[in-house]
């Protein structure tokens, strides 16, 4: 490889340490070219890219991006793959995983997450997670339900006074209704015994005047006949 060749693949690793937020390293040897060509498709699909580097340019390439956590994962052949922004790591370490179980060929050395460097035993907890956008959802919910839950709390003694104010209303109409049900005939009889007094009251004259009137017609009829 020319010099410049060299120096070109340096600067292309280099920026794609810089700019990748997670890598997994892996020890390629025994794969054909048929099976690195379908598991880097397979990556690709979850946001990496997946290369096979030759070590010392890439330690060089690791040392320009201060990438130290990778010199120690570059132990005999490697092959990286560069998780981009917007990618998925748990799918691209599950992808890897599911490769290594089923070529048996394929092993795991390690990676870097975001500056921290994993072992081959937590890239596959890596692989176990659920996938990126579930963890988000999670989150949010993880997130939300504290809100949800102290907006609850304080509607709901809201809710429960306006239910009991609506209650007591009605228990109110109701015994409104009732009152005015039971207080109906008091009213209505005291009229109708006052009545009944003035007229019983009244007739008391009239029967002495009846009862004078006729008196007065025999006294005078008796007189005229002794004057006959």
């Amino acid at each position: 490889m020319l010099k410049s060749d060299k120096e070109r693949v340096v600067a292309e690793l280099t920026e794609r340490l810089r700019t990748s937020e997670t890598l997994i390293v892996a020890d390629y040897r025994g794969l054909t070219n048929a099976e690195i060509d379908g598991l880097r498709s397979k990556l690709l699909e979850h946001g990496a890219r997946f290369a096979v580097v030759k070590n010392t340019l890439t330690r060089r390439a690791a040392e320009a991006a201060g990438a130290d956590a990778l010199l120690a994962l570059l132990e005999g052949p490697s092959a990286i793959a560069f998780v981009e922004s917007g990618g998925d790591p748990v799918a691209v370490a599950k992808a890897l995983r599911d490769a290594a179980t089923s070529t048996k060929v394929l092993a795991i050395r390690g990676g870097v997450l975001e500056g921290k460097s994993l072992t081959a035993d937590e890239v596959d907890t890596l692989a176990k997670l659920p996938p990126v956008d579930v963890i988000r959802a999670q989150l949010v919910g993880a997130i939300v339900s504290p809100v949800t839950t102290v907006v609850a709390l304080l509607t709901a003694p809201l809710r429960d006074l306006a239910g009991l104010i609506d209650a007591r209303i009605e228990q109110l109409q109701e015994q409104g209704d009732t009152s005015a049900s039971e207080a109906a005939p008091v009213v209505e009889a005291e009229p109708v015994t006052e009545a009944s007094s003035e007229p019983a009251a009244a007739a008391e004259p009239e029967t002495t005047e009846e009862t004078v009137e006729p008196e007065t017609t025999e006294e005078t009829t008796d007189t005229q006949e002794e004057q006959e």
